[in-house]
């Protein structure tokens, strides 16, 4: 056999060589005369040259294998890899790897290639392979022998075959081969490799009676290789396991086992309880339209969900819902609304806002614009209807929200767009772009990038100047916006509406007091910073300079960008200023 050195060179998605992964491989061009020993020793050479990752490595060299089975290898493919996996034990380290690769490779050739005698033959070997393996002839890891078995499709016939064939003053003293096998599961269960143990009983088609099996798997947390076993046991197995998953309060796997094997009958009150729990998380997350949408109709589901949104106080949701479905005998929750917000969240009162201005015509446009231009600094925010279909599109952003102290304009920026595209494009260009104006927001970056995304045409969101994100100045800060304002202004924010239907109109008095709130409470995280800096429970040395330095600005324009460097320089002194006025 000429074997001959070269190179297999990867490329990346620009049709470019990259150096860094390429693998130094020999051509097994003719196994017409190569032993499985040659073979493997060549193979571990070139996975030893190789200079890329491991996972490209095998990619690589399980593609060359596969080739290699096509080249006449002696006496058979199937039965070529039967040997190999005989002799890989002596290669050590590599012996596991080198196995999965090369009874992948063989799958893969199988399933293109008729059954033949080579296949029969390599069966008799593989069964005779399981059998040193369990007698401790024969070193393979345990997965490596569910794969044997499985790619040879080895049944119990098959071990019984070979054991027929072996000579009465050997090792194997076991009656039956069923025995054999059921000793050595036996042993895998007292190791605990319970995953191995069950495809075992699977592939040999051994019904292990009791639940003790199953318990025991629950107990040692092997869930996976509880409901393998118990798919393959039965109806009966299944029901045994939504019980243990119920026990122990894993009420997601619980449900996904009564939806995949149909036992709604019999466990209705798990699979409410575990769709209420579903439930929860979504109404946590404010993703009240997708969790009505996972209710599919059910009246005691869409009852739990009235009562989610009551203990939220999302009052215009709770006569959604009641209104939508024909729900009666709900409490009114409006009156208790407020003392519960009060309590638990902070409210616009709070923030001295004196006013919610909404503006979809152009003489409020340029109003507001006029009483921002003469602010030092604002608060911006942004929110449109989620999208819940998976691979879509985002809607476009439906309003922007910029607050002064003690003034929320919130700018309907589907409306402006369609009626006044190049005034809306100019006026918030001078906001946006203004060196004057120092904007605040919370990963209003992404915001920004959502908003160029939605309003291709308008160029005010492809440039701007001096942005704070605050987010990346309280890095430390848990459950965003509203985690940050309970930590520095001592109540969180009420999210219940965040997820709501953005191009509603008009919007509800609680969506805009929701939308109003997160762009106010950015000035006031700001203005309070600097006034209780310490007694905020910050460290020492986060102080007014830390500002400075997670302002960003981007710019288009060469002459706006040799301003920057000098917008900089006076930033310290002008946020000073702003921290002694407020």
């Amino acid at each position: 056999m000429g074997i001959e050195e070269g190179v297999v060179e990867l490329h990346d998605d620009k049709g470019k060589i990259d150096k860094k992964l390429t693998i130094s491989v020999h051509t097994f061009s003719d196994l017409t005369y190569t032993s499985p020993v040659v073979f493997l020793y060549l193979l571990k050479e070139c996975y030893a040259h190789g200079t890329c990752k491991a996972t490209n490595k095998f990619r690589i060299l399980q593609q060359k294998v596969y080739h290699a089975l096509e080249n006449s290898p002696q006496p058979g493919p199937a039965t070529f890899v039967v040997w190999c996996l005989y002799v890989l034990p002596i290669f050590g380290l590599h012996c596991e790897g080198f196995s999965h690769l090369i009874i992948s490779a063989l799958r893969r050739f199988l399933n293109l290639a008729p059954i033949s005698e080579d296949t029969s033959k390599a069966k008799v070997i593989a069964a005779r392979l399981f059998l040193d393996i369990v007698g401790g002839l024969v070193d393979h890891d345990e997965r490596i022998v569910v794969k044997i078995l499985e790619v040879f499709d080895v049944k119990l016939a098959d071990v019984d075959e070979a054991l027929c064939q072996l000579n009465v003053q050997d090792d194997y003293k076991p009656d039956t081969a069923k025995t054999l096998v059921e000793d050595y599961i036996f042993k895998l269960i007292d190791s605990q490799s319970y995953m191995t143990a069950a495809s075992l009983l699977e592939h040999f088609s051994i019904r292990h009676s009791g639940q003790s099996f199953l318990v025991k798997m629950m107990q040692n947390k092997q869930s996976r290789a509880a409901e393998k076993w118990a798919t393959f046991m039965g109806k009966s197995m299944l029901c045994a396991l939504v019980q243990e998953y119920a026990d122990q309060n894993m009420l997601k796997q619980a449900y996904e086992t009564i939806k995949k094997n149909d036992l709604k009958q019999e466990f209705p009150d798990v699979y409410h309880k575990c769709k209420e729990s579903s439930l929860k998380k979504l109404a946590e997350k404010a993703l009240w339209d997708l969790a009505e949408a996972k209710t599919h109709g059910d009246k005691q589901l869409l009852e739990y969900l009235v009562y989610l949104a009551m203990e939220a106080g999302y009052s215009e949701k709770v006569d959604e819902l009641c209104e939508r479905y024909s729900l009666e005998g709900f409490l009114n929750v409006k009156e208790s609304e407020g003392s519960v917000l009060q309590s638990k969240y902070l409210h616009l009162d709070e923030l001295a806002v004196e006013n919610i201005i909404w503006v979809d015509e152009v003489d409020g446009l340029c109003a507001a614009i006029s009483h921002i231009e003469g602010c030092k600094v604002v608060g911006l925010d942004c929110e449109w209807k989620p999208n819940y279909v998976k691979g879509s599109k985002p809607n476009k952003v439906s309003i922007m929200q910029i607050a002064s102290d003690k003034t929320v304009f919130i700018f309907d920026l589907i409306k402006l767009f369609e009626d006044i595209p190049d005034i809306l494009d100019n006026c918030l260009s001078r906001i946006l772009q203004s060196p004057r104006i120092l904007k605040l927001g919370y990963n209003f970056q992404c915001d920004i990038k959502q908003l160029a995304h939605s309003y291709g045409e308008l160029r005010c969101f492809n440039n701007y100047e001096k942005l704070l994100d605050i987010q990346n100045v309280f890095k430390d800060a848990r459950g965003g916006l509203s985690g940050l304002a309970e930590k520095i202004l001592g109540t969180g924010l009420n999210k219940t509406r965040r997820n709501s239907n953005w191009e509603l109109r008009p919007l509800g008095h609680n969506q805009l007091e929701y939308a109003a709130l997160d762009a106010a409470v950015l000035v006031h995280i700001f203005h309070h910073f600097h006034n209780h800096s310490q007694s905020a429970g910050f460290p020492d040395g986060h102080d007014k300079i830390e500002w400075k330095s997670h302002i960003v600005s981007r710019m288009d324009n060469p002459k706006k960008a040799k301003k920057e460097s000098k917008n900089k320089r006076e930033l310290e002194d002008d946020i000073n200023k702003r921290g002694q006025s407020n």
